[in-house]
């Protein structure tokens, strides 16, 4: 491959999760320092990866994509070494950085673990990484680029509609026809998500999905989960718990849920998802099928690899399919504010 820029390496910047029980209120700590969140809160959080050993899924499905990414890139002929940091636990991105300052990365592209535009998903993670950068010891902190955000990039509708589909199998045949989907992402305080995209991206995520499903226009819905802050802040509704519930009321006997917001399977989706709303159902004989994320999906990891050539190279063409043309490579600098109010999200 022709590489026109001149990238030394790829950074994945992701959230970070413990990896044991006595990791975890280090690493509340670390995700609530400096927001006023009662302690009973994070108590409440911790117990919930208690359920779980003290384990997020989140760093191990990390691995995983290393594990895919660099022979997908070594195969297409990008010879880019991939490193990996977390916000909120290790590997730390400042550790990181500070690596490969000393490996001699001087210009290197960053792929922010998100599909969409938003202050939590995209702009914060970006600060992190100026942050880290002004800690390198020598001072000679590497450049970085960010990857765009890839909601409408065909590969990756392609694989979300493949885990759609593969869910909508495993429900009883009688109840595969008019089943309902609730695609579900991580709901956001009204004041964030007034200011960006990130709510009209993941329409649009759903809107094609289903299009390709050969879904009703009535047969599926956007809802929102993981919600946290103070009761009087408003934050993005309907939460997949109520809307479950609505459904139910409504006569419904089927529902896929489908967590399109997220790419791997965060704490959030283990916990809102195969526990509670699958509590519910199984009480209120609502017959669930959870879709998968997309993880490590052949087309996902085809995606990411081609989001790299694009930015090796600008003669490539940038794809994306629907209502929006392909995402800014370099934010705005007025992009994604943050919200008015301290969000008090944990994960």
């Amino acid at each position: 491959m022709n590489q026109v820029n001149n990238y030394d390496a790829l950074l994945l910047v992701s959230f970070g999760g413990p990896e044991g029980m006595d990791d975890v209120i280090p690493f509340l700590e670390n995700v609530l320092r400096g927001r006023n969140v009662p302690r009973e809160r994070m108590m409440e959080v911790a117990h919930h990866y208690e359920m779980f050993g003290g384990v997020s899924p989140i760093n191990q499905q990390m691995r995983y994509l290393l594990d895919a990414l660099k022979p997908a890139l070594k195969e297409a002929g990008i010879d880019l070494p991939v490193y990996w940091g977390n916000r909120n636990w290790t590997p730390y991105l400042t550790d990181e950085i500070q690596q490969m300052a000393a490996d001699g990365v001087e210009s290197a592209l960053a792929l922010m673990v998100s599909a969409y535009s938003s202050y939590s998903g995209c702009r914060q993670y970006r600060e992190n990484v100026y942050k880290a950068c002004d800690q390198v010891e020598s001072g000679a902190a590497p450049h970085f680029d960010k990857l765009r955000v890839f909601y409408n990039h065909p590969l990756f509708i392609s694989a979300n509609l493949d885990r759609l589909q593969s869910a909508i199998a495993a429900l009883p045949e009688d109840q595969r026809e008019n089943v309902r989907i609730a695609y579900t992402a991580h709901s956001l305080p009204m004041s964030m998500a007034q200011s960006c995209d990130y709510v009209k991206q993941l329409e649009e995520t759903a809107r094609l999905i289903s299009e390709q499903a050969g879904l009703r226009d009535d047969q599926w819905d956007l809802v929102y989960q993981s919600r946290s802050g103070r009761p009087q802040d408003p934050w993005l509704e309907p939460d997949i718990l109520d809307h479950l519930e609505t459904l139910k009321k409504s006569g419904h006997e089927a529902v896929v849920i489908a967590p399109i917001g997220f790419l791997s399977d965060h704490m959030e989706v283990v916990f809102d998802l195969d526990v509670e709303a699958r509590d519910y159902c199984q009480e209120h004989n609502l017959h669930l099928s959870r879709a998968k994320t997309v993880g490590i999906h052949p087309d996902f990891i085809a995606m990411l690899v081609e989001l790299i050539r694009e930015r090796l190279d600008p003669s490539v063409p940038k794809r994306a399919i629907g209502k929006y043309p392909p995402n800014h490579d370099v934010c705005p600098a007025n992009c994604c504010p943050a919200a008015m109010r301290p969000a008090s999200a944990v994960k």
